[in-house]
């Protein structure tokens, strides 16, 4: 099976605007753009036949091409990264088996993630979307607390049934728990990392639904294909030491760069 990942990107984004070309500062002190390290990041990942920057902004096609990669200009209508990845994949030819959308914020997201969802999508054939989650420990749900009590957009939580078919996601904290858990403890929250693979109808499909109100409210795209019946299926990954974490806010930049110098990220 064929697979396209894409990279979406968009410079206008409303809360941190110019952010795919924000600079990330790795363990060895050498900064590259947050889109650098995410097209990286995807270079890294075994089974996948192409890799594009989807944009719409010049600044970024430019700021992509100067480190080596394919860009595919999208229009400014697109709503959001799922939008763009349609228009991306229609652009060229529509004929890839899988898209994978690796959303520009995501540098820290480690191949085997990428590898797993796919290879769920393969092995679920009525599955039509998945995407990965990421058990929370007490330290990355304490950060959710934190930014929610500040008033931030945090990470985005997901619930799931007992055959992993997605029910709910949220910039909330879901489910609820009364219970403080140390930094190094499992805890009932799963992290919704930011990557999605579609087969290519459900793809296609999306941009013709109307935004339903659960979208609207909550702001993540995925929540359309729940709202319009279709099935999302949620992959749980293992982190295998790795930090994750998105690049949302400003304040998110040095929080990233400390975990990429505790990991040894060049």
């Amino acid at each position: 099976m064929s697979v396209l990942l894409v990279i979406p990107a968009r410079y206008a984004s409303s809360r941190y605007p110019g952010k795919p070309l924000v600079p990330l500062t790795g363990a060895t002190g050498v900064a590259q753009s947050l889109i650098e390290r995410s097209w990286r990041a995807a270079m890294e990942v075994s089974g996948i036949d192409r890799v594009v920057v989807a944009t719409d902004d010049d600044r970024i096609s430019a700021a992509s091409e100067a480190f080596g990669a394919e860009v595919v200009m999208t229009s400014e209508a697109c709503g959001n990264g799922t939008e763009r990845c349609a228009e991306a994949h229609a652009k060229l030819g529509g004929t890839y088996d899988i898209v994978v959308n690796l959303q520009g914020d995501a540098p820290l997201t480690p191949a085997w993630f990428i590898e797993g969802l796919v290879d769920g999508l393969r092995a679920a054939p009525e599955a039509e979307i998945a995407t990965p989650v990421l058990r929370c420990d007490g330290a990355t749900l304490n950060g959710f607390l934190e930014d929610r009590k500040a008033g931030r957009v945090g990470g985005t939580t997901a619930v799931f049934g007992a055959q992993n078919e997605g029910l709910y996601f949220s910039k909330e904290v879901i489910p609820y728990t009364n219970t403080t858990y140390p930094d190094d403890a499992e805890t009932p929250v799963f992290h919704h990392v930011g990557v999605y693979a579609y087969r290519p109808d459900a793809l296609a499909a999306y941009s013709d639904w109307s935004v339903g109100p659960l979208e609207t409210l909550e702001g993540l795209e995925q929540l359309r294909f729940l709202e319009n019946g279709r099935k999302v299926l949620c992959v749980e990954v293992d982190a295998r030491g790795r930090q994750f974490w998105e690049l949302n806010n400003p304040a998110d930049v040095p929080r990233i760069e400390a975990m990429m110098a505790q990991m040894g990220l060049e």
